[in-house]
């Protein structure tokens, strides 16, 4: 990825004009990236435009612009496997949850998806700390302090998020703790 080192140092100044030009040079490198990256090809789209946010929000915390292609491909590599993480750091392990044994032979595919439609069926407020916590990797301070609520609102609201989450992947059983077939 080749970024002029003036253009970098203007958007990390919060220069709009170079920051737009930043994000026109890094769009088919991210791009790349995530068709290599992604095994599902109608998420590609999807995971450009969130690199691109990402990239927009914490370009000053880049070192140089000779370390801003790996960090947008460790981007890219996170948001492809969202569904992975967010499964790994949920509050339970998969072992753990009721009803994981029907997981044990679901593709990886199909799980990523269920869990995509389990993030959208979410509420806003209960969809954003999740991605704040496990795609954005904010500690709980730092989540509290972007929603302006308390730490312990925050670990309560994402406990609800995940599980409500776990609740939509599990289906109706789950409700009950009655496995299903």
């Amino acid at each position: 990825m080749k970024v002029a080192t003036a253009m970098f140092a203007a958007a990390q100044a919060g220069d709009p004009q170079a920051l737009d030009a930043l994000l026109r040079v890094v769009r088919p490198d991210i791009r790349r990236y995530a068709r290599y990256q992604c095994h599902r090809g109608s998420a590609i789209e999807d995971v450009v435009q969130e690199a691109l946010i990402i990239v927009y929000r914490h370009v000053g915390t880049v070192r140089s612009a000779a370390a801003l292609g790996s960090w947008a491909f460790r981007i890219v590599a996170r948001l492809c496997l969202l569904p992975a993480l967010a499964l790994m750091r949920g509050v339970e392990s998969l072992e753990a949850v009721t009803g994981s044994r029907q997981f044990a032979t679901v593709p990886v595919e199909d799980l990523r998806i269920d869990l995509v439609r389990a993030l959208e069926s979410l509420p806003p407020a209960y969809c954003e700390i999740v991605v704040l916590r496990d795609l954005e990797q904010l500690t709980i301070s730092e989540i509290a302090t972007r929603l302006g609520i308390g730490r312990e609102a925050a670990k309560s609201r994402l406990h609800r998020a995940r599980a409500l989450v776990r609740e939509y992947l599990l289906g109706p059983a789950s409700a009950t703790g009655e496995a299903s077939p």
